[in-house]
């Protein structure tokens, strides 16, 4: 009789649990994508259990995998293929399916303009499914923080990159760039002038965001960023089966492999952490944002008030991978432009001449670089090294005649939009800084279709940062060299969370 209890109990718990799986990964998501349907959103037919990314994965590998010398900056069929063929079918809204999750494509500035108005910060989420897949290397940082939360977080981390605190960082960023200076100066007098520029910029990038975030100048800067890198790879090299139920079981070994460098990544930024809780000591005289965050999360001299000592190691992560590459990839692609565009190259290196001079590199002297900050846009326009923004609804959104549901995936497609000549004109993927020149949205006939660090209350925390740094390497770089396109350059973008070089960025490097 007992025995017969007890299969009788596994058999109700077994038939709990496959039902819950069945309202999930099936009953829920239908509901939704049925919602939008009757909104007469449309899109390509999924296939259960993998919705389209056997499609999206055969024209990904077909297209990345080719490169080409040919350098075109019209870049949106290269990176994101399955996207542009399905714009060409369905329009600039439409929906498609990751796995076991509808998402709603959005490269309609407009349509996303009435949707955040309707929206206020704290009301988008991040996707579940990406925050599952992306945790090991995010953790529950500012940027997949959710609600209260994020305001929470957002209230301690945006305090850190004022003015005031971005002063104190210059000279960090100026002396690891003149290092990097003074290595492809012994290159180049080696007789080598052709230099990967992507990968030694990402890497004193790295240096700079080590020392800038957390302090770090010895091997466990360089232990975290390899590991990071290595993260990256492993979840953002192809396009893998995100969405796809029980992917993670199925890929067992990626999984367990991008666990454990997580955990490793975690253990050494605790040990930075609570190294200097203990010495109390700051760095060489200067705060840096983990100085600054430790002393928000301190009352009556105890950590530990506002931030857990995981929620610090979270932001810490969040500093490394937010305020690093970004903004190394941004530096590159410029280069590479200003490498095909000699005139714009000399006009930058004038104006550098006429506002900074014999002067030392400081926050006030980068402010007058006007043709600078046009060029930064306009790189940052036709290569968005942030390629797309992810949201996720938590209440239902009414525009119009039309109501998008609560929980609904939304993937907004950056690349498209900077690339759309209904928004830019016919010279959409030309190189022209100057559209910049009297209008912060370079002359886009809808200002949500310019979106270089996303959108609303969800903006980048940290792009003042970014400027800054972007301007003191690029004048400290053309002021001692000229740039040319190598001959062995192969001009294929990719996206690997950000917008990359497939096969690195090798440049002429000249002294001047």
């Amino acid at each position: 009789m007992v025995l017969l209890e007890i299969f009788a109990l596994l058999a109700i718990l077994v038939l709990v649990f496959l039902l819950k799986l069945i309202f999930s990964w099936w009953i829920s998501p239908i509901q939704r994508n049925h919602k939008l349907q009757t909104c007469g959103f449309q899109g390509p037919t999924p296939n259960f259990p993998f919705g389209n990314i056997q499609e999206m994965k055969k024209k990904n590998s077909v297209d990345s995998s080719s490169g080409s010398s040919k350098l075109t900056h019209d870049i949106h069929s290269t990176v994101f293929p399955y996207f542009s063929r399905w714009q060409n079918s369905y329009g600039k809204v439409f929906i498609y399916w990751l796995g076991a999750e509808p998402f709603l494509y959005i490269a309609d500035p407009e349509f996303l303009k009435k949707m955040s108005t309707e929206v206020i910060a704290k009301r988008w989420g991040k996707p579940n499914v990406f925050r599952n897949d992306r945790e090991p290397m995010f953790g529950k940082g500012l940027v997949m923080a959710e609600g209260s939360e994020w305001v929470h977080h957002r209230h301690v981390i945006a305090p850190l990159f004022s003015p005031l605190n971005l002063k104190a960082m210059v000279s960090i960023m100026v002396d690891s760039t003149k290092q990097m200076i003074d290595r492809w100066i012994t290159q180049i007098d080696s007789g080598n002038p052709e230099m990967d520029v992507e990968r030694e910029i990402v890497a004193t990038a790295g240096e700079i965001i080590a020392k800038t975030s957390c302090g770090m100048k010895d091997e466990n800067a360089r232990k975290i960023g390899e590991k990071l890198h290595t993260l990256q790879m492993k979840l953002f090299k192809t396009t893998r089966y995100v969405g796809v139920p029980y992917i993670k079981c199925i890929e067992m070994k990626k999984t367990l492999e991008t666990k454990k460098l997580g955990k490793e990544i975690d253990k050494l930024l605790l040990y930075v952490i609570e190294t200097r809780k203990e010495s109390k000591v700051k760095q060489q005289g200067r705060e840096d944002l983990l100085d600054l965050l430790l002393q928000e999360n301190q009352v009556d001299g105890k950590y530990g008030k506002i931030l857990t000592t995981k929620q610090l190691v979270d932001e810490c992560k969040t500093f490394f991978i937010g305020g690093h590459e970004t903004t190394a990839l941004a530096i590159s692609w410029t280069l590479m432009l200003l490498a095909m565009h000699k005139d714009w190259q000399n006009q930058l290196r004038d104006e550098i001449r006429e506002v900074v001079g014999d002067k030392d590199v400081d926050i006030n002297v980068l402010a007058g670089l006007k043709k600078m900050k046009w060029v930064m846009n306009e790189a940052l326009r036709l290569y968005p090294t942030a390629p797309n923004v992810q949201r996720q609804s938590r209440e239902d959104i009414k525009l119009d005649n039309l109501t998008i549901p609560n929980g609904t995936n939304m993937w907004i497609d950056v690349v498209a939009m900077h690339h759309d000549s209904s928004l830019w004109g016919e010279n959409v993927n030309e190189f022209r800084p100057e559209r910049f020149m009297d209008d912060v949205n370079g002359g886009c006939n809808q200002k949500m279709g310019y979106l270089p660090f996303g959108f609303g209350g969800r903006m980048c925390v940290g792009r003042n940062l970014s400027f800054m740094e972007y301007k003191i390497v690029l004048t400290l770089l053309l002021s001692r060299f000229s740039f040319n396109i190598s001959p062995n350059y192969i001009h294929s973008p990719c996206i690997m969370l950000s917008l990359r070089p497939a096969y690195g960025l090798p440049l002429i490097v000249q002294p001047l």
